[in-house]
């Protein structure tokens, strides 16, 4: 096994504001500020420059450590601004460039990753009392535009040229993927007859139409802006103060130190946590492992080293890389192994301290990281077995699975408590159960009867909790063959599959962002009027006019 070598051509997503490119965090009280100021020359990859403040994977990937840095190193930041350190541009949004000569797996965990971390402010600001407001002076198109979307408010300043537009279509034969066009309609309520204009011209809207619209919250003249922004600002400071469960004051954060993980060709290791990848089955086995000891005596104990935060830190990581270095690995296999009392006792403090701040923010990062299993596009199985340690919040990987499997053996054992029953809920709002259940009311109140219970496989599989429960003569055989006849199967048939029936009877907002981008996005992104050789993203900046099919399919 050797060390992680960023050298390789990995993608790691982690960093440090010390390593920043892109984003410069400034804080001041209860206020923090994250100035875009990108830099041309730092792309991920060569061969583009990230010009007028668009970005690529690398600007979200610093975007993404910074929002964490604000959430656990600065506990009393309650409003972040999203503003520009670039004069007449705020953000031009995904550098065209860039997506023109990537290929199509890369343009969708670009897309994806990217709607992943705007979802989490929006988390954040529903359950951690962390506000966000876009301060908008330059051009906001595209992208940029749908970052200002994904914050509480947008202040636009009235200067006659600053604007906020949506011209993927008209510019590059595409949509804005990233929630733009969902956020109008579901967060904005623009009407849709101004939503078809907006997405079809290039020039934007400003100033006094753009509040009209809906497609901004306030504007104000240049002279009046600076006030205009701190009034806005307190504002989101004073509502985050009355809520709930507020942000504390005079806190000390906890220090996020770099994980500890090391990388071979076969396989990852952490502290919590390893993956072993089988290449031939395109099958990677992800194991859990429970803590080593109790929970802490108290919660001013609590450091970036308890094993809840560490554990969900690793486990985020772990599936950011294989989602973006192992394409052809299609099976994620999730086993724990570990002492059940452990993790049980770590989630009885946790539900004893959910008014500590950490404890919430740790919540958040873990509802945020399963969440990311919920629109993978891999194949999710659980193998339920003596050694494990499927209980409470760590059930709910098994819960996330496409297929879990028990081995009816007496020591092989799962237990629910309240994490299962909505603590930790998918992007549609139900819990695990309540999607696995359809929301039906005898199957839930079983489930909940049987809570705080030792459930062997017999009775897992009598409450609907497990697939299937195999003997010992069956085990192997039928996992097996599961796993042989899962990796014969169309990859892109199954990604439809399993993302049609992950999320069934309810939507919300980030569930239809996601469905939307599964199903346009892609489709539209393969298109040759988008990506062939004359398609608009191809043939962008180069002077050339696109040469559409026209026929409508």
């Amino acid at each position: 096994m050797t060390p992680y070598d960023p050298s390789v051509d990995w993608l790691d997503f982690q960093t440090a504001p010390a390593r920043y490119r892109h984003w410069q965090l400034q804080l001041d009280g209860p206020l923090a500020t994250l100035l875009l100021n990108v830099d041309e020359n730092a792309g991920i990859r060569p061969g583009y420059q990230l010009k007028l403040n668009s970005y690529d994977l690398g600007v979200d990937i610093e975007l993404h450590d910074a929002l964490n840095r604000i959430r656990f190193e600065h506990p009393g930041v309650r409003c972040v601004v999203i503003a520009s350190a670039k004069d007449k541009v705020f953000c031009s949004g995904a550098n065209i460039f860039m997506l023109g000569q990537s290929s199509h797996a890369w343009k969708v965990n670009f897309c994806k990753f990217t709607n992943e971390t705007r979802n989490g402010m929006e988390d954040s600001s529903q359950h951690e009392g962390i506000h966000f407001i876009a301060a908008v002076r330059g051009a906001c198109a595209g992208g940029g535009y749908e970052l200002a979307l994904a914050c509480d408010r947008i202040l636009l300043v009235d200067d006659r040229s600053t604007n906020v537009s949506l011209p993927e279509l008209p510019l590059l034969g595409v949509l804005p993927g990233t929630g733009g066009l969902t956020r109008l309609t579901d967060k904005r309520h623009v009407r849709h007859d101004l939503a078809d204009i907006f997405c079809t011209t290039t020039e934007g809207v400003r100033g006094e139409r753009a509040l009209q619209w809906r497609l901004v919250d306030a504007i104000a003249k240049p002279a009046q802006y600076e006030a205009a922004l701190k009034g806005q600002a307190q504002a989101l400071v004073e509502s985050s103060i009355k809520a709930q469960h507020p942000r504390p004051n005079n806190t000390h954060g906890v220090h996020f130190e770099p994980l500890h993980k090391t990388v071979s060709e076969h396989s990852l290791h952490y502290t919590h946590l390893a993956v072993e990848l089988d290449r031939l089955g395109r099958t990677a086995t992800i194991t859990v492992l429970a803590p080593l000891a109790g929970a802490p005596q108290n919660v001013e104990a609590l450091d970036a080293h308890w094993w809840p935060l560490s554990m969900a830190r690793e486990l985020d990581d772990a599936i950011l890389h294989l989602r973006s270095n192992e394409t052809e690995i299609g099976i994620w296999l999730f086993k724990t192994r570990g002492n059940a009392q452990q993790v049980l006792a770590h989630d009885a403090f946790m539900l004893a301290h959910q008014d500590h701040w950490l404890v919430r923010a740790t919540q958040g990062l873990l509802r945020r990281t399963l969440a990311r299993l919920d629109v993978s596009s891999r194949s999710l199985m659980a193998l339920i077995e003596p050694d494990s340690c499927f209980v409470g919040s760590l059930l709910e990987l098994a819960l996330a699975c496409d297929r879990s499997y028990m081995l009816a053996a007496s020591s092989a054992a799962i237990e629910l408590n309240a994490f299962n029953f909505g603590l930790l809920p998918i992007v549609s709002g139900q819990s695990r159960l309540q999607r696995r259940f359809h929301d039906e009311g005898p199957a839930l109140d079983a489930a909940r009867q049987a809570s705080a219970r030792t459930l062997n496989a017999e009775q897992a599989l009598s409450l609907g909790l497990v697939t299937a429960a195999p003997d010992e003569l069956d085990w192997a055989d039928e996992i097996r063959l599961v796993l042989q006849e899962r990796a014969a199967m169309s990859p892109d048939a199954l990604s439809g599959l399993e993302a049609n029936l992950r999320f069934g009877s309810r939507e919300s907002m980030a569930s239809r962002i996601f469905g939307r981008l599964s199903s346009w996005q892609n489709w539209i992104f393969l298109r040759p009027n988008a990506s062939g050789e004359r398609g608009a993203l191809k043939v962008y900046g180069k002077g050339d006019k696109a040469n559409f099919d026209r026929n409508r399919v």
